[in-house]
């Protein structure tokens, strides 16, 4: 099966292909299958932001697509981030801008108060097919300086207490394993493995 991964986030492909590993699927970039259709992520939910850019790029490609939706959730910052976790601060920034200006905005803020969470969305549209959803969560804290060089996104500034560390210190195997996208993916994986009958 060939499958279109509707991100142009070189990170998120690269752990998306890891998660599909061993299943007789063809994982395509955009670039790779042709596609260059922008979709304006308005939707309220991380779901309906996942759903609009798979079904775009699905309808283009006239073939499945997967796509993904995910943003930091910060409990001192109320409905700042979420769906526009990627814009926060304005499309100027970068993710080590978008680092800063949290850590700025948290400034002062006890510990008590820095918890946080990233939750992760998928949709698998195919042509003529029902949508499949897919969600994973995972929890931490906003820490008051960068911690580590791998990830991308806000990873160098999102502390797991339980593992005494940051997900930018994770190493790539364990990350794709526990984090929120890992774990959407790891539901995902499952699902379409019995659609495919094949054996995890």
């Amino acid at each position: 099966m060939k499958i279109v991964l509707a991100t142009r986030n070189a990170g998120k492909v690269r752990e998306l292909r890891l998660a599909l590993e061993g299943l007789p699927i063809t994982a395509l970039s955009r670039d790779e299958a042709g596609i260059d259709v922008n979709v304006a992520e308005d939707g309220a939910t991380y779901s309906a932001n996942a759903w609009l850019k798979a079904e775009a790029v699905s309808r283009a490609a006239g073939l499945p697509a997967l796509a993904d939706d995910s943003g930091i959730e910060v409990e001192a910052l109320p409905g700042e981030l979420g769906v526009l976790s990627a814009r926060f601060g304005g499309e100027g920034l970068d993710d080590a801008g978008r680092n800063r200006l949290l850590l700025e905005r948290l400034e002062g803020v006890e510990d008590i108060r820095r918890g946080a969470r990233y939750v992760c969305a998928l949709a698998f549209c195919r042509p003529g097919r029902e949508t499949a959803f897919f969600e994973g969560v995972m929890s931490g804290c906003v820490l008051r300086a960068p911690r580590g060089e791998g990830g991308f996104g806000y990873d160098p500034i999102m502390y797991l207490p339980g593992r005494e560390c940051s997900v930018a210190e994770l190493d790539p195997g364990t990350k794709n394993r526990i984090s929120h996208r890992g774990l959407a993916l790891a539901a995902f994986r499952e699902w379409i493995a019995a659609e495919l009958e094949v054996k995890n």
